[in-house]
């Protein structure tokens, strides 16, 4: 009899951690949650930071419910949920996503948008929050990514509520991307490769009209046709450059456009929140 109740506490215990999932497999307390039980859980973790928990509930409510506006509308919180996340790379495969899904979705302008700002926070930098840095001096990639992203939301949709903020964001990753093609340009200078610089410069000068860049290419080509010994090419640059000055034509840098306030509900159209 001693030897049972001695063996009671551990045989209760043992059928504890099997309903708890530690010899089996664990339990999922969402199972029979419904689709808008798991959106409002989804939403409600979304909106306490809690972003890891968020995709998990939207992920579930995709895969069980994968019709309908709430699996749709999960898409596009996954990918703000990553974009909040600092998960660049997978916001842009959900935002991706949603585009090939709903490509005449009514709200897939954001998607297009979502994009912009997230390659376009990338061009930023980490170091920019900090430190303030010439951004032109940067690897351009993620800028031409977001001016690529923004240039297929605003001729895509030219009233979208997004179009004039990534207009404005267009002409300011547009001047820094002239700016790193300068900045190219006066490295050939410094290393004595004045044939790629005047290159450079004229490549500024002819596809960079209109930005602040322009001043400085013809500044370069100036002395790189100099060191070339080439006068005569050196003398137009120099012409050219001077009946602008004169003329007033050379444009100042593109003020950095304000922080985006990105919000990620479309119940306008989905009215999930009323259910």
């Amino acid at each position: 009899m001693r030897r049972t109740l001695t063996r009671l506490p551990a045989l209760v215990l043992a059928v504890a951690l099997a309903g708890c999932g530690v010899f089996g497999k664990e339990i999922d307390l969402t199972e029979n949650w419904t689709a808008p039980r798991l959106y409002a859980e989804a939403s409600s973790e979304l909106d306490s930071g809690n972003y890891a928990k968020a995709i998990e509930y939207y992920e579930k409510l995709e895969a069980r419910y994968p019709f309908g506006r709430y699996a749709m509308q999960s898409q596009l919180d996954v990918a703000y949920a990553n974009y909040r996340a600092d998960e660049p790379e997978a916001a842009i495969a959900a935002a991706d996503r949603f585009i090939k899904l709903y490509p005449q979705n009514p709200y897939v302008d954001y998607a297009y948008y979502l994009k912009g700002i997230v390659n376009y926070n990338r061009s930023v930098g980490f170091l920019d929050r900090y430190v303030p840095t010439d951004a032109s001096q940067r690897d351009p990639g993620s800028a031409l990514d977001a001016f690529v992203d923004f240039s297929a939301l605003v001729e895509r949709f030219p009233d979208s509520r997004y179009a004039e903020d990534a207009r404005q964001r267009m002409l300011y990753l547009r001047n820094n991307l002239a700016k790193h093609e300068v900045n190219v340009a006066r490295y050939y200078m410094r290393r004595g490769a004045y044939l790629a610089a005047a290159n450079r410069a004229n490549y500024v000068i002819e596809r960079f009209q209109r930005t602040s860049a322009v001043e400085s290419a013809l500044e370069i080509l100036v002395d790189a046709y100099t060191a070339l010994d080439k006068p005569e090419l050196a003398a137009d640059a120099k012409r050219v450059l001077q009946v602008n000055r004169d003329a007033g034509r050379f444009i100042s840098d593109e003020p950095e456009p304000g922080d985006v306030s990105l919000a990620r509900k479309v119940w306008e159209y989905l009215s999930l929140d009323e259910n």
